[in-house]
């Protein structure tokens, strides 16, 4: 068995452990829904439209699942509760977003990746922002590259301490100025001396305030344009962290964020403590922004990229080939 195979077992064992709330919950519900059922009526399908929003899918997205489903049964109402769970599985995967990214190997750039490749992390507090990426750049930094850090949060000096202790505990730069400096400055110097340094990834922390949209906007697009003073297509990722167990807020946080500046990848993180895993699903599709990875636990490790087979397999207990 190979380091590869042996990898992948520990991952999908460890996102099944992290998803087994979410499973219970939906999986139950879903199983006495349709038990003694020989064909798929209005009722299963009113009660599976009721799981999927208890589930914290969202109306809008459960609404799509059941149109999609409904168009496939109509033909042939004599199917089973066998055939259900593959339909549904299958239109869940559809309307996930996939990311570019999905077909590397996780938490490696892309061959072409300008250089340093730049992520701009935002999101409220609370969500495990900087835990994520503390976890990021260990997973980047396990994988040969050069990291750094940067500590542009300048308004909370938890956050600044936090990052900190996440840069020593990971063993990778950072650059950090006084508190209420310019988050833009922050992000210029970290940029400078990754180059100086010739660093492959470079992380910058943003302040986690749903302040005024127009406050937001303007201080994310001020970091942006400085950055790209230094590498002219950064930042090339703007990752948003989400918090499952918020539900319907983190969907409610995603529109904020997304009308203040471009994002173009998620992370969803404390997936392990919560049943709320469905609002995956509703956010990648009510978005159409990828999600990129998830946080299943709170050691180093515990940071997955996200495949979209894999999570709703994990959800529906299954070892179907989709």
């Amino acid at each position: 068995m190979s380091i590869f195979t042996l990898f992948n077992k520990d991952k999908k064992e460890n996102i099944d452990k992290g998803l087994e709330k979410t499973k219970e919950s939906f999986f139950s519900k879903l199983s006495r829904a349709i038990v003694g059922k020989s064909t798929i009526d209005d009722d299963v399908l009113d009660a599976l439209e009721e799981i999927l929003i208890t589930s914290d899918v969202g109306v809008e997205t459960t609404l799509k699942i059941i149109h999609r489903i409904n168009d496939r049964v109509s033909k042939d109402k004599y199917l089973g509760s066998k055939e259900l769970n593959r339909i549904l599985q299958e239109e869940t995967i559809a309307l996930l977003s996939k990311s570019d990214t999905e077909d590397l190997e996780a938490f490696s750039l892309p061959l072409d990746a300008e250089k340093p490749y730049t992520i701009m992390v935002v999101g409220v507090n609370g969500v495990g922002k900087t835990t994520t990426i503390g976890k990021l750049a260990y997973q980047f930094k396990q994988k040969g590259y050069h990291v750094m850090l940067g500590a542009a949060d300048t308004f909370r000096a938890a956050a600044v301490d936090q990052l900190k202790i996440w840069s020593e505990r990971v063993g990778v730069g950072l650059v950090m100025q006084s508190m209420g400096s310019d988050p833009a400055s922050v992000a210029f110097d970290t940029l400078k001396s990754a180059i100086a340094k010739n660093a492959d990834v470079v992380i910058i922390d943003t302040a986690g305030r749903l302040h005024n949209r127009i406050g937001l906007m303007n201080e994310l697009t001020k970091i942006k344009n400085v950055m790209k003073k230094l590498v002219p297509n950064a930042p090339h990722e703007i990752l948003l962290v989400l918090d499952a167990s918020t539900g319907q807020n983190a969907i409610e946080q995603a529109k904020q964020f997304s009308a203040a500046t471009d994002i173009n990848a998620l992370a969803v993180t404390k997936l392990d403590g919560t049943a709320k895993g469905g609002v995956v699903i509703g956010i990648s599709d009510q978005f159409q922004i990828p999600v990129k990875y998830i946080g299943v636990g709170e050691k180093m490790e515990d940071l997955y990229t996200f495949n979209r087979k894999e999570f709703i397999q994990s959800i529906f207990d299954t070892q179907t080939e989709l």
